[in-house]
């Protein structure tokens, strides 16, 4: 029996292009939230001219993607590609930059490790050298610490209520965002697809931390979360990221927390404020975390750190991305007090025994 052709709606890629989005980065009009379910709809169904999909791609780079589209894109992601599987455990969500890092170390495996053994549960996800950087990301890491990877949703839920630590592997419980890889990979440089996959939260959990290059992009991330209707995330922690990636950077880096009631936030209940990492311990330069293989040092780094083998600037950037993610999830008051159990967990063997249990699971 055929199979019967999909229906959609008016609004074909090409018709898209030519009448709103393709004219330019100063004259492009924006989707309505109508019109940018069906443009995704269609390019996960497979339906666009990939001729068509790049230049539609790339004019949403131009013009830039607004809350509504986007909140639109992770909608559609959530209904017809993404596979969640909801631990018990209400965990911190982890959404970094799929395409990786290149100069250096991966510090989220250590950090999210930490703060299981702190009592913060912690998801993780991404793929597998994901265009365009196609660089080492959480992946590569655990491989080389010896941990499952490409395991079913469930078993990744599984993980996390049994180790408090868990990954999500893209090609399992996103499908259809992984079918694309060979068009994205064409495309030579970033596209939405890019960003709406760090949302794509698997496990189902009501706070999110992220990245950001720029203060102004990490509200527009929170006005996609609250545009998206799909979402369960009800709290968000972005901060400035090395690399984009979710460590934080050395210095003095911006955080954007919602939602926060007050004089200290906006009329969309986002603040905004900067930590020094001196302060906390952290007190070196982006360039000491360089390291030139990115997934074996990251591993090395990670073990020897949550032995209590390490005390340098390695350790001190894991404890306080650690931190991050125990006050994100309001285990803590206050960011010192998230550093002060991170600490605690290393120095009493917790870390170090979460470590195996996730290697042992």
């Amino acid at each position: 029996m055929a199979q019967a052709t999909r229906e959609y709606g008016e609004w074909p890629l090409k018709r898209l292009m030519t009448e709103v989005v393709g004219s330019g980065h100063k004259s492009a009009d924006d989707m309505t939230r109508t019109q940018a379910r069906e443009a995704f709809q269609r390019i996960l169904g497979g339906e666009p001219d990939h001729t068509t999909l790049g230049a539609f791609w790339l004019a949403n780079r131009w013009k830039r993607n607004t809350p509504e589209e986007l909140g639109g894109y992770v909608d559609v992601m959530a209904e017809e590609s993404v596979e969640t599987a909801t631990p018990e455990a209400d965990p911190v969500d982890c959404g970094a930059n799929y395409d990786g890092k290149g100069r250096s170390a991966i510090l989220g495996v250590g950090a999210g490790v930490v703060a299981a053994a702190a009592g913060t549960p912690v998801v993780v996800h991404s793929g597998d050298r994901v265009p365009t950087q196609k660089q080492d990301a959480y992946k590569h890491v655990l491989d080389e610490l010896g941990v499952r990877t490409e395991i079913a949703p469930g078993e990744s839920a599984d993980m996390v209520d049994e180790v408090g630590f868990g990954f999500y592997y893209q090609p399992n419980f996103n499908p259809g965002i992984d079918a694309l890889f060979e068009r994205r990979d064409n495309m030579g440089v970033r596209t939405f697809v890019n960003t709406v996959e760090t949302l794509a939260n698997p496990a189902n959990a009501s706070v999110h931390l992220g990245s950001f290059y720029h203060l102004a992009f990490a509200k527009k991330m929170v006005r996609t979360l609250s545009n998206a209707e799909t979402s369960t995330v009800e709290r968000a922690l972005f901060f400035q990221g090395m690399e984009g990636y979710d460590d934080v950077r050395p210095g003095e880096t911006v955080v954007a927390e919602w939602p926060v009631e007050g004089e200290e936030s906006d009329d969309e209940d986002i603040a905004d404020f900067e930590i020094r990492t001196a302060e906390y311990g952290m007190d070196i330069e982006s360039e000491d975390l360089q390291v030139d293989d990115i997934a074996e040092e990251s591993a090395a780094i990670t073990e020897a750190v949550l032995a209590g083998d390490r005390e340098d600037g390695f350790a001190d950037a894991i404890a306080l991305n650690a931190a991050l993610r125990i006050y994100a999830r309001e285990d803590a008051d206050s960011i010192q007090d998230g550093l002060d159990q991170a600490r605690d967990a290393i120095a009493d063997g917790s870390a170090a025994d979460t470590l195996a249990e996730l290697q042992a699971f």
